[in-house]
């Protein structure tokens, strides 16, 4: 549990730190596109986790910075509150859920924790590639700079 908690923390940190660089640089549309996804995903693997339908959840609608600025402290608050509630023994639990094609699958609870917070890291690799592009300095989201 301690592991995933702090994965989860990394998320929340590393979110608020590209969403600063955001809101403080020149518009980027494929960031802002690729930053809404995260923030979407987070909430689309919540809802699954507490199996409620998410069948009307965009995936890849693109928002607002200000919005997006909402959506990075609800999802921080979601996750915290539904880490604050598993157990250790609650992880290996099979959660069912649908993909956005209507495909049924099954995974622990460990699973998908875990595939939230590499997903985000992932797409965050991205935006920090158009950052660069742009002539601007990538944003340091690395794990052991957050354990610093």
């Amino acid at each position: 549990m301690e592991t995933i908690q702090s994965m989860f923390k990394h998320l929340h940190w590393a979110n608020q730190r590209i969403l600063e660089t955001l809101q403080n640089g020149e518009e980027n549309k494929k960031a802002n596109n690729l930053f809404s996804h995260i923030l979407h995903a987070e909430h689309v693997w919540y809802t699954r986790l507490k199996g409620a339908n998410r069948s009307h959840l965009p995936i890849w609608a693109v928002v607002s910075l200000e919005l997006c600025v909402e959506m990075v402290n609800r999802n921080h608050h979601n996750y915290a509150e539904f880490l604050s509630r598993v157990s250790k023994t609650d992880l290996n639990q099979l959660v069912s859920y649908k993909n956005s094609k209507g495909t049924e699958f099954q995974h622990s609870i460990r699973d998908i924790l875990t595939h939230v917070a590499l997903h985000g890291q992932y797409h965050r690799g991205q935006i920090n590639q158009l950052v660069r592009k742009a002539d601007l300095e990538p944003i340091n989201v690395d794990y052991i700079t957050f354990k610093r």
